[in-house]
C-alpha cells in the first residue's frame, strides 16, 4: 500500500474510530488476574493512540509530502546503485555527443493524487553518477502548441528539502497549478520544470547534493545525468543562459551550491530559506566531513572562487532563518555574480514558500527566460 496513497490515507481514518470502539468495548470485558487486565488495557489505549498519531502524521505528510515512499519514510531505501568516479568534465557539456548514444525515456503518470495529472514521471538511470532514481517533469501549455512547434524551453530543476519528495513541488508548493494561467496570459515565460528526486541513500542520511565518495554521486546526478536527461527527451534549450536550479531549505543551499559550482549548466539560482554552513542540515554528510562541509558552503565558493562566476541568486529567508546567509552571499558577490536577498516571514514551511512561487518565476523570467 503506497505511503501517499488514497487507500493508506482512507485507512488511517477509519482506524481511529475502530481503535477507540474497541478500546471502549474490551475495557470491562478484559478477564484475567490484574496484572493481565492492566496490560491488555494499557496495550488498548497505545492502540487507540497510535492510530491518532498515524492519522496525523499520515496528513502531515501528505499535506507536505515529507516522505514519498515507505523506504523514504524507514529509511531502509537507497537509489545508488554503483558510485563510480565521475569523469572529469563540467557537468554543462550541452547534448551528447555523437559516440554517446541519448538517453531516451518513457514517461507515465504519477502515483500520486496530490499532483496534477499533466506531471509525468520517469524512472531514470544515472549513466555518469551511478544514481536510480524518479524524475518528474512538466511542460508548459505553449510545449504541444503547433505554433511553438520549433521552439525551445528555458528549463528549472526544482529540488525539495530533506526529507522532501520528488512530488512536493507540484503537490504542496502547487507550483505548475500557479504557473500555468501566468504562463498562458505571457506575464511569466514557458519553462519545463524538472523535479528530480534529492533522497537517494538509507538511514535517513542527506548527500548534501554533493558527490561523497564512496556514498553517492549527488552532484553528478542532479547536475550531469538529470540535465542531459531532459536534453536528449524534450526541447529544451542547451545554453547555460535558460537554465536555473530552485529548492527550498535544503534544497536551497542545494540549488545555490549547484548554480555556483557549474555556471556552464546554471545561470541562476533560487533559494527559499536556504542556509551556507551544510551544519543548516545536521544529517548531511557534507556536514559530518570538515573538507566537504568548507567547501560546499556557497560563502566559500563565492569567496574563494578564481573567476567570480556569472551566476544570479536569488536568495530569500527571514531574519534567524536564512536572511543573514543571503546577506552575507551579496556582500561577497563580485560582478559578473549577482545576489537578490529578499527579507520575508513566516515558518519554515512550504506554506511560507508557495506563495513565493510567482514572484520568484518572475525573476527568473527576467533572468533566462526572455527570447530574442
Amino acid at each position: 500500500m503506497k505511503l501517499t496513497g488514497t487507500p493508506f490515507f482512507v485507512l488511517s481514518i477509519l482506524l481511529v474510530p475502530l481503535s477507540i470502539g474497541l478500546l471502549m468495548y474490551l475495557w470491562n470485558r478484559v478477564r484475567g488476574p490484574r496484572p493481565l487486565r492492566f496490560g491488555a488495557r494499557l496495550l488498548l489505549v497505545a492502540f487507540a493512540q497510535f492510530t491518532a498519531v498515524t492519522l496525523v502524521f499520515v496528513m502531515v505528510n501528505n499535506d507536505n509530502q515529507l516522505y514519498g515512499t515507505w523506504g523514504d519514510l524507514l529509511g531502509t531505501g537507497s537509489h545508488v546503485r554503483a558510485v563510480p568516479v565521475p569523469p572529469a568534465a563540467d557537468a554543462t557539456a550541452a547534448a551528447n555527443g555523437p559516440e554517446q548514444p541519448k538517453v531516451v525515456q518513457q514517461f507515465g503518470p504519477v502515483d500520486d493524487k496530490a499532483v496534477p495529472k499533466d506531471v509525468r514521471t520517469t524512472d531514470l538511470k544515472g549513466r555518469v553518477s551511478g544514481v536510480d532514481g524518479e524524475v518528474l517533469v512538466w511542460t508548459p501549455p505553449q510545449y504541444d502548441d503547433p505554433a511553438f512547434k520549433d521552439r525551445k524551453f528555458p528549463v528549472v530543476e526544482l529540488l525539495a528539502g530533506f526529507p522532501g519528495s520528488s512530488s512536493a513541488w507540484f503537490g504542496s508548493m502547487n507550483v505548475s497549478k500557479q504557473l500555468a494561467p501566468l504562463m498562458k496570459s505571457g506575464q511569466i515565460a514557458p519553462f519545463i520544470l524538472v523535479s528530480p528526486r534529492v533522497v537517494l541513500l538509507g538511514g535517513h542520511l542527506d548527500t548534501g547534493c554533493a558527490d561523497v565518495p564512496g556514498k553517492a554521486n549527488a552532484e553528478t546526478w542532479l547536475a550531469r545525468d538529470v540535465p542531459q536527461m531532459v536534453l536528449d527527451n524534450f526541447r529544451a534549450e542547451t545554453g547555460p543562459e535558460r537554465w536555473a536550479v530552485a529548492g527550498y531549505s535544503a534544497g536551497a543551499h542545494c540549488a545555490a551550491r549547484l548554480a555556483l559550482a557549474h555556471p556552464n549548466r546554471y545561470h541562476a539560482a533560487v533559494s527559499l530559506s536556504g542556509y551556507s554552513d551544510p551544519m543548516g542540515e545536521p544529517d548531511s554528510l557534507t556536514a559530518k566531513d570538515a573538507h566537504l562541509r568548507e567547501v560546499s558552503n556557497p560563502l566559500y565558493m563565492l569567496q574563494h572562487a578564481q573567476t567570480p562566476p556569472d551566476v544570479a541568486l536569488y536568495a530569500t529567508g527571514k531574519k534567524g532563518d536564512g536572511y543573514e546567509d543571503a546577506l552575507a552571499l551579496q556582500k561577497n558577490a563580485k560582478a559578473p555574480t549577482a545576489v537578490t536577498p529578499v527579507e520575508v516571514s513566516g515558518p519554515h514551511l512550504t506554506s511560507t514558500w508557495e506563495p513565493l512561487v510567482p514572484s520568484v518565476f518572475t525573476w527568473l523570467t527576467q533572468v533566462i527566460g526572455k527570447t530574442g
